[in-house]
């Protein structure tokens, strides 16, 4: 009966034991080297055989009983602290259900991809080249020779690697049409957006790294009637049949006659939107082209000036100071 009671009060504390640092503590004095059962065996000797044979297995199977419940407890208590410290360390990845605030394009790009959808509409391909050009690219081939004064107007940004050729950062996308017509037989109609360097020092109006977008038609019979024609389907798809278009007499080195083209604005007034030009028979011979058998015409603007014009910015630096309050409203 002693042993029976021993047996039943321990397994009482076993199932009560809130930890395994106090369940240990319980097994050592229960049935460890000096606990209560162990002590027991040490009286097994004053008893006469045949009751101390009777007494051991009673007690081994008192100690068997113990070992099972304390190696079971110990068991769910474990399982008890791994789930706590999971629980302490789990990640909440569950989708919140406030509002996500999601990036979009930037102006400029917006222009961009609206410009290119523009002109592909029109039967345009996009083509694009390298932002660092060679003097042929950037000037020569374009009928700007060294000598010519025009050169020294685009304020070219110089790019040191020494010989054998003239390297520079490109000061327009006319390189893209060079490119384009040395290598694709006409008919040619591309335009050539992408992003272009003077050294223009930043204010209300340039900047010193902005984007253009430039047009090149190379085919049979082409004239500036067809050119003045091109710009008005443009300029009505992209602001509009209510906005009217005017060509002004001007020069570029690269085409002949040469014009400047303006949009009408609100208020009745004009604003210049960019140049353009019968491409200069020079410029066509220059890339292998017979401008006896074929003719051109080529246009440009920029696409930030564009973007400041279609949203009525007041400072074009604003596109470029990444303030997220001022993107967000667009």
């Amino acid at each position: 009966m002693e042993l029976t009671s021993i047996v039943d009060g321990t397994s009482a504390q076993i199932a009560d034991a809130g930890d395994l640092e106090a369940l240990d503590a319980l097994e050592r004095s229960s049935i460890g080297k000096k606990g209560e059962l162990t002590l027991k065996k040490k009286e097994l000797g004053s008893l006469e055989p045949d009751a101390r044979k009777a007494a051991g297995q009673a007690l081994n199977e008192a100690m068997r009983a113990l070992s099972d419940r304390f190696a079971e407890r110990r068991s769910e208590l474990a399982a008890a602290a791994e789930a706590t410290r999971l629980a302490s360390e789990r990640l909440d990845l569950t989708e919140a259900l406030t509002e996500i605030r999601r990036g979009h394009a930037h102006l400029v790009t917006q222009a961009r991809d609206r410009l290119e959808d523009v002109f592909v509409g029109m039967g345009f391909t996009v083509a694009e080249g390298p932002e660092v050009e060679s003097a042929w690219y950037n000037f020569e081939a374009l009928n700007i020779p060294e000598w010519h004064p025009a050169r020294g107007s685009f304020d070219t940004i110089f790019v040191d690697l020494g010989e054998p050729e003239q390297v520079m950062l490109r000061s327009h996308t006319s390189p893209v049409q060079i490119r384009t017509m040395e290598n694709q037989k006409p008919p040619i109609y591309i335009v050539a957006p992408g992003r272009t360097f003077r050294t223009d020092t930043a204010d209300a109006t340039h900047l010193p790294a902005f984007n253009q977008i430039e047009g090149l038609v190379v085919d049979r019979g082409i004239g500036l009637g067809d050119l003045a024609g091109t710009i008005e389907s443009f300029v009505h798809a992209f602001f509009g049949h209510e906005v009217k278009t005017r060509l002004r007499p001007s020069y570029f080195p690269f085409t002949e006659p040469s014009a400047e083209f303006d949009i009408s604005t609100a208020d009745g007034g004009w604003l210049e939107l960019g140049g353009c030009g019968v491409v200069h028979p020079n410029v066509l011979a220059n890339c292998g082209i017979d401008p006896e058998e074929w003719q051109g015409f080529a246009f440009g603007f920029g696409i930030d000036r564009l973007a400041v014009m279609r949203y009525q910015l007041d400072d074009i630096r604003e596109l470029v100071n990444n303030d997220v309050r001022f993107l967000r409203q667009f």
